[in-house]
């Protein structure tokens, strides 16, 4: 699976609690919801259109399952961020070491999951993989626009 684009705009701005939201979260699968729940929070609180804040919190809710189905971390970093007018940016961020690529899924009419990088693909303006200054591990984030 190929990101739309191979390199960053600048990282959300971790010191801009206006702009930003932060949470760090176990690698669980109930981490998925809390994180969809709090993301879900402060996109509201911005007053964001309604189908931004949800395609916003179907895509934190894909990489956040990503990184606790995919690597080994000890925590997760997840964030979202104003970056523009009408403008949101999700970051993941893991402790997965390897640098590896997203791995290419091919889901079957059938399968359960494998969808959620062709739905990051879909939805988002643009989106990525670098390594994270926060972890060390990989940051997977994309961009939305009302």
């Amino acid at each position: 699976m190929s990101p739309h684009t191979t390199s960053s705009p600048q990282l959300l701005d971790v010191s801009s609690p206006e702009l930003t939201h932060w949470l760090e979260i176990p690698p669980h699968r109930s981490s998925v919801r809390v994180a969809r729940r709090s993301m879900n929070a402060r996109l509201t609180d911005w007053l964001l259109p309604g189908e931004l804040c949800a395609d916003a919190v179907l895509l934190v809710s894909e990489l956040v399952t990503n990184a606790v189905r995919h690597t080994l971390s000890a925590r997760i970093l997840c964030g979202i961020g104003l970056v523009g007018d009408g403008r949101v940016r999700l970051e993941v961020h893991d402790h997965d070491y390897t640098g590896g690529d997203l791995p290419r899924c091919d889901p079957g009419p059938d399968d359960e999951g494998g969808r959620g990088l062709l739905l990051v693909e879909q939805l988002a303006d643009a989106w990525g993989v670098d390594r994270s200054r926060l972890t060390g591990g990989n940051a997977v984030w994309a961009t939305l626009t009302a």
